[in-house]
């Protein structure tokens, strides 16, 4: 398998498309929207809001979602545009939570 980066959304017109129009699942870690696409890869976007913190918090909230996203990106069935929403509580959160909440969602819209 080759290593290739994700695609990324990052045009505001694709977000408030998956926030109004895709599914969503909600986590104590995050929020996640998602519908599938017909461009044969999936897309991913991620948010953190200034409620998250500063910067460091912010960016370290985003390693976070990247990270359990890369790990669990081969089990996903479908090609689908995502979007993560970092909460509060991802801040403080470890690796592992992280991910564990992301595969739940994953799982419980049928991804998996």
């Amino acid at each position: 398998m080759s290593k290739q980066k994700a695609a990324v959304l990052n045009q505001n017109k694709d977000f408030r498309t998956l926030y109004y129009r895709g599914r969503s699942q909600v986590s104590p870690f995050l929020v996640m929207y998602v519908r599938k696409n017909k461009l044969g890869i999936c897309r991913v976007g991620i948010t953190t809001g200034k409620k998250i913190g500063k910067a460091v918090q912010r960016n370290r909230c985003r390693r976070l979602i990247r990270e359990a996203y890369r790990l669990l990106r081969p089990a996903i069935k479908g090609h689908w545009d995502i979007v993560f929403v970092a909460r509060v509580r991802t801040a403080t959160a470890s690796m592992h939570q992280v991910k564990k909440a992301m595969e739940e969602q994953f799982r419980a819209l049928s991804m998996m």
